[in-house]
């Protein structure tokens, strides 16, 4: 009999599969990864077909200028990463909020990009 904590994983990995299951991403339109963790955000954009981080932010790094998990630094994190993607020429991505819901910080954080011009 699974204890409660086993079904919230197993429910929390589920929802990362059903998504990861139709988003993939290239060159031309990477993949937006958000990992939030207890202390700390984290953002790549990953091209799925060559296996290779194009572009990352964080709050541990401190170049985006945001500390801890709060919304404020999901915005500012997400404003950071999609500088970098500017920069890079990365015009399009595919956001991929892993198991998490589309709601608070992860909303946040993508609307953060969307504002600095890069479509998802």
């Amino acid at each position: 009999m699974d204890s409660t904590i086993e079904k919230k994983k197993n429910s929390r990995d589920a929802r990362k599969a059903r998504i990861r299951n139709k988003v993939r991403g290239t060159a031309e339109r990477p993949r937006v990864c958000v990992r939030i963790t207890n202390k700390n955000i984290f953002v790549q954009m990953i091209d799925d077909e060559s296996g290779k981080t194009l572009v990352s932010a964080s709050t541990l790094g401190g170049e985006s200028g945001a500390k801890g998990k709060t919304k404020a630094s999901a915005k500012l994190v997400g404003s950071a990463i999609a500088e970098k993607a500017k920069a890079a020429g990365l015009q399009k991505a595919v956001f991929d909020r892993g198991s998490k819901l589309y709601h608070g910080r992860v909303k946040e954080l993508a609307e953060a990009i969307r504002e600095k011009g890069i479509l998802m």
